[in-house]
């Protein structure tokens, strides 16, 4: 990314130049009190005081200034997940489809164990939650080593450095509208109505969103000190999909439904199963539990992001 010209600047021409170049090899990274008082810099770290929200809503101006440079990082990301594709964004349907069919192998047990028929609706149901579950897997794989995969510009370029996590949630968001896309022409061919119940699925979005981009956040400050970190995502994701009500519905556990929904994601994927089929929504206390651990995990990542900042250049 040249600094010097172009549609995005990293940093603006000052008199203080000399004091935006990169650190010299071997040189330690700036500190955050070094930020202080420079003009177009917002001192965004409190090692010493500070409260958690000051620290998240600093942290939300900073991104805001910077969308600008946080839209190039998250087309960056699009383009070098693609980059030399066959499948293009084909891939944005593999992974939803993938697990449509394990699935429908699932629902397929269930039916012949039970004695009944497997129908259209479950089908149509895991499909319903695989999308928005292949959208969570994706932004916390990605998330996660995005630090790792911009050590460059994390070490030798001031910038927020929580631009990096947040734009590969952004990138995934590219993903999940073409697989929407495909997802309704899939309905449209199995005859499935809706109705105004719909209108809640961007509003349950929003919640998963916020999760995923607070758990990327930390997981990326994380893997920065433990490496190990990458490797515990896969595994927790991989095996997560059998705690998470992607191929069965929580009612179907009876007593332990309840157990089954203290998992955050668990009443999202119900209640956007539930508004794109016209079926009963979870109850409002469900979806604001998700709700607030979405925001809480949020205001925690952001801040343990912020604390440990600074010694980021250390663990690179």
């Amino acid at each position: 990314m040249n600094a010097r010209s172009g549609p995005v600047s990293v940093e603006p021409a000052t008199a203080a130049a000399a004091a935006d170049a990169p650190p010299a090899a071997g040189a330690a990274e700036p500190s955050a009190a070094s930020w202080a008082g420079r003009p177009d810099v917002e001192t965004v770290v409190g090692l010493e005081g500070g409260t958690t929200r000051g620290e998240l809503l600093r942290s939300l101006r900073e991104l805001v200034r910077r969308r600008d440079l946080l839209f190039v990082v998250a087309w960056r990301e699009i383009k070098v997940k693609y980059k030399q594709s066959v499948m293009g964004f084909a891939w944005a349907v593999l992974m939803p489809a993938l697990i449509v069919m394990a699935g429908v192998l699932v629902k397929y047990a269930f039916a012949s164990i039970s004695g009944s028929r497997l129908r259209t609706d479950d089908v149509v149901s895991v499909a319903v939650r695989s999308v928005p579950w292949a959208f969570f897997v994706a932004s916390i794989r990605f998330a996660s080593t995005s630090l790792i995969s911009n050590s460059n510009l994390v070490t030798k370029i001031y910038m927020p450095r929580m631009i990096f996590p947040v734009a590969s949630v952004l990138s995934q968001l590219a993903d999940l509208g073409v697989a929407t896309v495909v997802l309704a022409l899939l309905l449209v061919v199995a005859g499935v109505g809706v109705g105004a119940q719909i209108l809640w699925v961007p509003v349950l979005l929003v919640p998963l969103v916020l999760l995923v981009a607070g758990l990327g956040i930390f997981l990326s400050a994380a893997g920065l000190f433990f490496r190990d970190v990458k490797y515990i995502v896969e595994v927790i994701i991989t095996f997560a999909i059998f705690f998470t009500p992607v191929f069965y519905d929580v009612s179907m556990f009876g007593a332990w439904a309840g157990v089954l929904m203290l998992n955050p994601v668990a009443p999202i994927l119900e209640g956007i199963a539930a508004a794109v089929l016209s079926k009963p929504m979870p109850s409002a206390g469900w979806l604001g539990y998700s709700a607030g651990v979405a925001v809480v995990g949020l205001v925690a990542a952001v801040a343990f992001f912020k604390r440990v900042e600074p010694y980021f250049a250390e663990s690179v």
